[in-house]
């Protein structure tokens, strides 16, 4: 199958890439910057130049695939648009990522809620989730009116060395960052918040069993356990050699060095439970948990 990826270069889109390449695919990646390009071509992916923007080429590129991944931007609805226009009638697969966050709430790292969520529970999103939703509830009728075989896959936390280009995850670097400066584990608040997880790893492989036999206008959470910020805190003081010392970082001066994204990223509880993964693609999480690759990789 030829697969048009977008975001080849980052983290989830080049360990996507990898194991679609692996397992016998052509993958076309959509590259910015022309530097990449080599590098891209000794994994296997052939490059596209060009960006979410560049309509016309993320319509050709969706005429001429069999299939769409699109890793790039969650919150980029003219891609989005572009891809359901150009895929509408061919039921062909349109992967879109999203990201847990939307089910996210403002405990500000203080408070942990009971309220733990698979695909089919219904919630209001945070107003700085709302767009993101309504993307992805555009993705699906895609899926139900216009013959797109389409997907919306919502990550939790990820974890674990990327597969394709080396790149960074998103939330853990943070925290790691941030304690590797003050010199303790780092939470946000009381640090009781929660958030569930998955290694990089076995999301790729979600996207592989999704690519070939998700149905469409469906939805899957992936996940494979859940932490509190307080105890990612203690696990990345261990490894770090601050012998499990923590502190807290308020909220306030979390969101005044990260924006926004700090509220629904790391002081927010994101609590989901995989099951139509599970149910439905037999996906079976296989990779070491969060705690564990912590206490083994990150030194």
């Amino acid at each position: 199958m030829k697969v048009f990826v977008t975001g080849a270069t980052g983290y989830i889109g080049g360990s996507v890439a990898k194991v679609l390449i692996d397992a016998g695919h052509t993958v076309y990646g959509l590259v910015r910057n022309p530097d990449k390009i080599d590098a891209l071509k000794e994994l296997g992916i052939d490059s596209v130049l060009g960006t979410l923007d560049d309509t016309e080429v993320l319509a050709r590129y969706a005429e001429q695939s069999d299939a769409v991944i699109h890793t790039a931007d969650s919150d980029h609805r003219l891609a989005v648009e572009t891809f359901i226009l150009a895929l509408r009638g061919s039921g062909k697969p349109f992967l879109h990522t999203s990201g847990s966050s939307v089910i996210g709430d403002d405990a500000r790292g203080d408070a942990v809620t009971e309220q733990i969520y698979d695909e089919e529970t219904p919630f209001t999103p945070m107003d700085t989730r709302e767009d993101r939703v309504a993307i992805n509830n555009q993705v699906r009728r895609a899926g139900r009116d216009e013959a797109v075989r389409s997907v919306v896959i919502v990550p939790s936390m990820i974890y674990g060395e990327a597969l394709g280009l080396p790149t960074d995850s998103d939330q853990l670097p943070q925290i790691i960052r941030k304690s590797r400066e003050v010199g303790a584990g780092v939470h946000v608040g009381k640090g009781v918040n929660r958030w569930s997880n998955v290694h990089i790893r076995d999301l790729a492989q979600l996207y592989l069993l999704a690519l070939t036999k998700a149905p469409s206008a469906s939805y899957f959470f992936a996940e494979n356990g859940e932490e509190s910020y307080g105890d990612i805190a203690i696990a990345v003081s261990k490894a770090l050699g601050f012998g499990g010392k923590t502190v807290s970082w308020s909220a306030e001066d979390a969101i005044a060095e990260l924006g926004d994204w700090a509220r629904f990223a790391i002081a927010s509880n994101s609590r989901v439970r995989a099951v139509h993964a599970r149910n439905l693609l037999g996906w079976k999480p296989a990779e070491e948990s969060l705690l564990d690759w912590i206490e083994i990789h990150l030194k």
